[in-house]
């Protein structure tokens, strides 16, 4: 957080072609993304680490135009770890006696229990990356993405205004939520994901130490599972302290629905397995994806070899013909040099994909996402 005697303020003044200005309090990932996206637009941005070197770092990479505390800035970002967060946000208002304040952490509960000033409105980006720090910084990493916003009671609606429109321009999709929905939520579809992805990767691990091939199998299936371990360890002990209420509940439910398949699979039960993984996959292939609903898209899959340049070639060829990706995924092949390619697009344009393809020699296979 930030010391009582903080380093002086940018000095950049406020001008016609440079209006807005923010205080990026935590320049990592997160808080380096928002930075170097609000540069983009044209925003003066500070940036403030307890890590000088980070800080100095972040205006390095362009993430920030300065490092210290702008007292002049109107709006301030805390992009500090979870625990810490709600201490950094009232020093922040303080501070800032005429500022928004928000914040990014991934629980709101404890957080908006301890910010009670209507200047500040709790949020949390559903986004990142598996790279670590302000050297993955990534101006493009909110598009598209949702934004949680956690409105109090007593929330200034200038305020709330403020912060929305901050998130549209760095183009999310805001959603609003009371915090402690926000947190059962997040429990279920981000930490203990993260949690799970990372045992499961430990238990390969493990297994690889007596079978060194074991890794060299892994398939495309156990990638994407496990992709999420990859991403920064520092921030989850915060997490799982501030909302450990709603990721041991949600632990509980997984324990038991794993203890379920286990019997499924020693009774050797094949309706009963084929029932519960033919509603994982209706309810996984029908996840949002920007359509505006299942029954007006359609999935197209393409064989394709495995090599670089593939998937560019396939997205390029459509782009062209102004046909819109909702969704991509790839689905490497455990043996070979072959592959899938997962389109989901509007269905109105299926034939046009069918035909495109199978000009430039791709076959494909299309379906619709609706029931």
């Amino acid at each position: 957080m930030p010391p009582a005697n903080p380093p002086r303020p940018g000095s950049a003044p406020s001008t016609e072609a440079n209006p807005s200005r923010a205080q990026i309090i935590g320049t990592g990932l997160i808080g380096g993304s928002i930075g170097t996206a609000l540069r983009r637009l044209g925003w003066w941005v500070t940036g403030f680490d307890l890590d000088e070197h980070r800080s100095a770092r972040a205006v390095e990479l362009g993430a920030t135009d300065a490092s210290g505390v702008d007292l002049d800035a109107t709006i301030v970002v805390v992009a500090t770890p979870a625990g810490t967060v709600a201490d950094v946000a009232n020093q922040a208002l303080g501070r800032h006696p005429s500022a928004v304040v928000t914040d990014v952490a991934g629980v709101k509960g404890p957080v908006v229990e301890r910010v009670a000033d209507a200047r500040f409105v709790g949020g949390h980006p559903m986004a990142g990356s598996e790279q670590e720090g302000v050297e993955g910084a990534d101006a493009e990493m909110f598009q598209g993405a949702t934004w949680v916003l956690t409105p109090q009671p007593h929330t200034d609606p200038v305020a709330f205004a403020t912060v929305r429109s901050l998130v549209g321009q760095l183009g999310a999709n805001v959603v609003e939520l009371p915090a402690s929905r926000h947190d059962d939520l997040v429990a279920l579809v981000s930490h203990v994901p993260h949690l799970t992805a990372a045992t499961l990767m430990n238990l390969a691990a493990d297994t690889a130490t007596e079978h060194a091939t074991l890794l060299r199998l892994a398939a495309g299936g156990f990638r994407d599972m496990t992709r999420i371990a990859a991403g920064e360890a520092s921030i989850w002990p915060d997490v799982c302290a501030e909302n450990r209420d709603g990721i041991l509940e949600v632990l509980d439910r997984l324990l038991d629905s794993l203890a379920r398949m286990r019997n499924v699979v020693a009774g050797g039960d094949r309706d009963a397995l084929l029932e519960v993984l033919e509603r994982a996959r209706q309810a996984r292939v029908n996840l949002p994806a920007g359509v505006p609903s299942a029954d007006a898209a359609v999935e197209v899959r393409v064989p394709v070899a495995d090599r670089p340049g593939v998937v560019a070639g396939v997205t390029t060829l459509l782009g062209e013909m102004g046909i819109n990706i909702y969704d991509l995924e790839i689905a490497h092949s455990a043996e070979g040099d072959r592959g899938v390619l997962v389109l989901v697009v509007d269905g109105t344009d299926a034939e046009r994909v069918r035909v495109a393809l199978h000009e430039h020699d791709y076959r494909c296979s299309i379906r619709p996402l609706g029931p």
